[in-house]
């Protein structure tokens, strides 16, 4: 048997990151099983769903590198397939129509309700033949008695009895296909062998598995993945950052970065914490999820984004740098390297975007803090940064060492603490008091930029941060 998974998200709104571990965990377990990883869009719901959140969905997937061998496939296109589907099951008895006027169902919800019973269908039109109209709904005639058991791959051992499901709608009045049975119809004829889904899902898993035997098909394994929570114990929401998984890559964080804090929202491999796909891949099994729900943690995605920038693949990393220079509009056309951004700022960023940010003065006239300007150039430091402006002048080879041993020749000479020296030539070439280390900031600014920036020493001191 060749198992295959499916990712089915609905396109009624953002990929968030509860839905985007759903799809990892599938791909994993079917590359694991050296199997196959369906995208199928359900898009079902025509008032609801947009082409928006559809790309949305593709951006995301894209942006995180899973990578499905089929699809997109959409439901919208399938229609004819469920209604032949459909009028098998009412052919059969084992659907019906059902005439019943939207008064008489709210009348039979408030009647149960004041009962305190759950509110379900009652079976009115199950087995009347008198019921005649153009307008009706079709329901699936669900069993009577008699239980809804399967073995959940997360859960374990999940039992329903059918008296506590009714007969649900599966085509509305305007004889669109509603979820419960699109599901269970594509899941048939994807030939889909695991479902792998949030937990939020498991009450139609009794409903979907009397349906695909009233088809007479071997239902899929199901395993149910609890849901995310937020650090407060509450369900994951806005507050706690259940975002679009696009808004990640807006607040600089990297998909590895993503996706290896994902894994670990549930599933373990001992007590390894980094993971590369490979790796997800090769130790990924469903029985080692846990069956409770996971807590969204910030500062140890933080940590983890902090690891892949330091850590990660250059080239790659500096892909996604130059994303966000631009969406600042940075020109890194005209400065140094984006590889030695990278390496000179990866310490002291924790995220692209704050690396994008603290980088702008490396290919842009710096903007002046005035309170480190009046503080760190003051007249009586304006002949150290004279004397080391001219000494750079006049390197013939432009390198950080060579950079340093006029820092530390000008400083011994003028019986200054290089600490006294670095700090207002520091706030003369890049506006403010934090760089990297101040040999590597004028190395990567070029020795032209830098001695420009030097001259204007003496106008900051008259002017007190405002640039020429």
């Amino acid at each position: 048997m060749t198992v295959i998974t499916r990712f089915a998200p609905s396109p009624t709104g953002y990929l968030h990151i509860g839905s985007v571990r759903t799809a990892l965990f599938c791909l994993l377990y079917a590359k694991k099983m050296k199997g196959k990883f369906i995208l199928r869009i359900e898009d079902t719901d025509l008032e609801r769903s947009t082409p928006e959140s559809v790309q949305a969905i593709l951006d995301g997937m894209a942006w995180l590198n899973l990578n499905y061998d089929e699809g997109p496939y959409y439901q919208t296109k399938h229609f004819d397939r469920y209604r032949d589907v459909m009028n098998q099951l009412l052919k059969e008895k084992k659907a019906y129509k059902c005439y019943c006027s939207k008064e008489r169902l709210e009348q039979l919800r408030n009647e149960q309700t004041a009962r305190k019973e759950k509110p379900r269908y009652d079976g009115f039109c199950r087995d009347r033949e008198d019921q005649k109209g153009d307008t009706y709904v079709v329901r699936f005639r669900n069993p009577l008695d008699g239980v809804v058991e399967f073995n959940d791959l997360v859960r374990g051992k999940v039992v329903f009895s059918n008296q506590e499901l009714d007969d649900l709608i599966i085509a509305r009045s305007d004889g669109t296909p509603t979820y419960n049975f699109t599901v269970v119809v594509d899941d048939f004829d994807m030939k889909i062998t695991h479902v792998i889904r949030g937990d939020d899902h498991i009450n139609n898993t009794p409903r979907q598995i009397n349906i695909f035997r009233a088809l007479n098909v071997t239902p899929p394994h199901y395993a149910h993945v609890p849901m995310i929570l937020g650090s407060d114990g509450k369900r994951l929401s806005k507050r706690h950052g259940a975002v679009s998984v696009m808004q990640y890559r807006e607040e600089g964080f990297l998909p590895e970065a993503l996706l290896n804090y994902l894994v670990r929202l549930g599933w373990a491999h001992g007590d390894q914490e980094i993971f590369s796909m490979e790796e997800m891949i090769r130790y990924f099994e469903i029985n080692n999820i846990n069956n409770s729900p996971a807590a969204f943690n910030p500062e140890k995605l933080i940590w983890l984004n902090q690891h892949y920038i330091k850590n990660g693949d250059p080239q790659h990393v500096v892909k996604e740098l130059a994303w966000h220079m631009k969406r600042f509009n940075i020109d890194t056309t005209r400065g140094p390297d984006l590889v030695e951004i990278l390496k000179a700022q990866s310490e002291r960023s924790k995220t692209l975007k704050e690396m994008a940010e603290k980088s702008r003065y490396f290919y842009e006239a710096p903007q002046y803090n005035q309170d480190a300007v009046s503080k760190n150039l003051t007249k009586e430091i304006l002949p150290a940064i004279h004397a080391i402006r001219d000494e750079l002048k006049n390197l013939k080879e432009w390198t950080k060492e060579n950079i340093h041993h006029v820092m530390n020749t000008v400083a011994e000479k003028m019986n200054l603490k290089l600490g006294k020296i670095a700090q207002p030539i520091r706030v003369c070439v890049t506006g403010d008091t934090i760089s990297p280390s101040i040999d590597m900031t004028l190395f990567l600014l070029g020795q032209d930029e830098s001695i420009k920036r030097l001259n204007q020493a003496d106008f900051l001191i008259d002017k007190g941060g405002v640039a020429p």
